[in-house]
């Protein structure tokens, strides 16, 4: 079976089930063990001198046994593959947390507060609606990326050890990619990597989010945006999401008891949003979904 079909399949299935609680209750997520092995890393090689060294070690080790076990898993079978790569995808989850932020708004700020921390970093406790939206916003468009699109891309240029080897990078980065003392130089080799493997995906996400929602003429600006952001990869889908809705993204936000002055994505765009502005970012990710659908279907009926 053609890479093409299997995503296809991947992406339904991900679509249909998400992530059922009647499993993970029963076993770990893939995630979970992968979040295992890289504190467990961090543990035994996060002291000492030479810190970044160690933390290269760590991601070349971890990201070595991820290539071997997607290599193991890609030979029981192209059904294996749709199964292993559908519970890599995040596509349903994603929306599914991010909608649940606009029902809390529709009821209760406070609610709508303790939802959007479950997706975002940033302090959430003072937040206004507005600023619930944004974050709930910008976080649809910046997992989209990272939790479907780059997987998706990395299955078709490395099959399932790419993806695999894409999700423990991607993990590792979110566990010691941190600019702090403790994990400012373990973590540089995760960090720096995951911006690399983040690099096409992101500007791809960005491409197919301007296209489906007719904006491919803002692109200088969308460019222009990006360039700004404090991620090198995640202002490009933030940029695009922002101009195909109308809406200035980012902007200040507070981490650790401190207000941090970053600046507005499409500060022109409206900065009063709320729960209805969230529904239509969901609608856009499903309607970006299903187009990268179709085409993989046709590319599967090509393929034989």
């Amino acid at each position: 079976m053609s890479a093409a079909a299997i995503l296809a399949l991947a992406l339904v299935l991900d679509a249909v089930l998400g992530e059922p609680d009647w499993l993970w209750r029963r076993m770990p997520h893939p995630a979970v063990l992968m979040g295992r092995a890289v504190a467990w890393g961090e543990a035994r090689l996060n002291s000492g001198d030479m810190r970044r060294a160690r933390g290269v070690v760590m991601v070349t080790g971890l990201g070595i046994g991820a290539l071997i076990l997607g290599a193991v898993l890609q030979e029981l079978g192209w059904a294996v593959e749709v199964v292993v790569l559908a519970v890599l995808l995040a596509h349903r989850s994603l929306v599914d947390h991010v909608g649940a932020v606009a029902d809390s708004l529709r009821f209760s700020l406070g609610d709508a507060r303790l939802m959007v921390a479950r997706i975002v970093s940033r302090e959430t406790g003072a937040m206004d609606g507005p600023a619930v939206s944004r974050a709930a916003l910008e976080s649809a468009a910046e997992n989209f990326s990272d939790g479907v699109v780059a997987p998706a891309f990395w299955f078709l240029v490395g099959g399932l050890p790419g993806v695999v080897f894409y999700k423990l990078v991607n993990t590792a980065d979110s566990m010691v990619g941190y600019r702090t003392p403790r994990y400012e130089a373990f973590g540089w080799a995760a960090a720096r990597l995951d911006d690399l493997l983040n690099w096409v995906p992101a500007r791809l996400s960005a491409l197919m989010i301007a296209g489906l929602g007719g904006r491919l003429g803002d692109w200088p600006a969308i460019t222009a945006d990006a360039r700004r952001h404090r991620s090198p990869n995640a202002g490009w889908p933030e940029a695009a999401a922002a101009r195909v809705l109308g809406v200035a993204l980012a902007g200040p936000r507070a981490y650790d008891g401190e207000m941090r002055a970053f600046p507005f994505v499409n500060p022109a765009g409206r900065g009063e949003i709320g729960a209805d502005e969230i529904d239509a970012g969901v609608t856009l990710l499903w309607r970006v979904w299903m187009a990268a659908l179709a085409v993989l279907a046709v590319a599967a009926l090509l393929a034989g």
